[in-house]
């Protein structure tokens, strides 16, 4: 544990922020949490088909919102309040993405995957999506449809609902199989929609491109994803689309705390292109123990505390790559 590289404690610290304590839970609750349908019987229900437009937001979010409410009772011997459930990361993303980018597959997979384990109380074909306007053969729509096209990412959602379901299901284990999941889902729409970054800036594409490399990194460190931690965790992210004049870290309507991360999340990415992802390799060979998952956490718990002044702090990405050689050189990863 000597052996830390620099860039792994930036990597902590500038994707992280202090947990603070609510005593109302609802106030870390995504966009439109309470508007958003809580059970299945809140969508349009045709020849005893659940019909969901996955296109308006409210519908997508309610997705999340009925998945969270059926897997509660798994999580609640780990805290009260469904808090601990490590799905709470998925609709605080998107909830995050309402005034940026979207993830169909991401929202998708995991609910119709969650329909096929029975854990929705209906059978399989009982649910299906709507498509939308153009570019339809991209997508799929039901639990059949979606198991043809993507079975693997669909067992992977299904591993974790089937642990989950074991009454000996452990909290470290769940969220092993939920990254494992997670950052699988990820790569779909990244190869599938690279064409789509045409339409943003070069700096949300790129924004875009470093947040997917960042979460494999997280995941690897399997990131607890409950509700306060990923409440607080979003507070680094860019609050809107990036458009061509943000040169971070001088956005001027962003945080030092945004600015930061995203010169940060840039980092890991021309670290991990650069070493043909071998500090990829190393990060997982770290994060294999436990003691060093609970290092990182703790970590990336207290380094956003109130006595940490994000101005006075300076990053030198030549450090860190050189941190990275010299890390994966001594542990003799090839």
């Amino acid at each position: 544990m000597t052996l830390l590289p620099s860039w792994v404690w930036v990597l902590a610290g500038c994707l992280s922020a202090s947990l603070v304590q609510s005593s109302n839970l609802s106030d870390f609750y995504p966009p439109l949490w309470k508007e958003s349908p809580g059970q299945l019987s809140d969508y349009k229900v045709q020849d005893g088909v659940y019909i969901i437009d996955p296109w308006i937001f409210t519908d997508r979010m309610g997705m999340y919102k009925i998945l969270l409410n059926k897997t509660a009772t798994y999580f609640a011997k780990f805290a009260p309040e469904n808090e601990q459930n490590i799905l709470w990361g998925l609709p605080l993303q998107h909830g995050w993405q309402y005034k940026t980018d979207i993830n169909y597959f991401l929202s998708v997979l995991p609910f119709l995957a969650a329909v096929d384990s029975g854990i929705m109380g209906i059978s399989s074909d009982q649910v299906t999506l709507l498509p939308p306007p153009t570019d339809q053969m991209r997508f799929c729509y039901g639990v059949t449809g979606c198991r043809s096209s993507y079975i693997d990412l669909m067992n992977k959602w299904s591993n974790f609902y089937q642990y989950m379901l074991s009454p000996s299901s452990n909290f470290d284990d769940l969220l092993k199989y939920l990254w494992i999941a997670h950052t699988s889902t990820l790569k779909v729409p990244l190869s599938a929609f690279e064409d789509r970054f045409f339409y943003y800036s070069n700096q949300e594409a790129d924004f875009g491109k470093s947040w997917a490399v960042t979460v494999n990194y997280l995941g690897a460190a399997c990131f607890p994803t409950t509700l306060n931690r990923s409440h607080e965790f979003q507070k680094g992210l860019p609050p809107r689309i990036l458009v061509s004049t943000d040169i971070a870290p001088y956005i001027s309507d962003f945080t030092a705390l945004q600015n930061i991360v995203l010169v940060v999340l840039n980092v890991v990415r021309n670290v991990d292109e650069s070493t043909a992802s071998l500090s990829l390799t190393a990060w997982k060979y770290l994060m294999k123990t436990q003691a060093a998952r609970e290092l990182f956490l703790e970590i990336f718990e207290e380094v956003f505390g109130e006595k940490m002044h994000w101005p006075d702090m300076v990053i030198s990405r030549a450090d860190m790559i050189f941190s990275c050689e010299v890390f994966t050189s001594v542990q003799g990863i090839p």
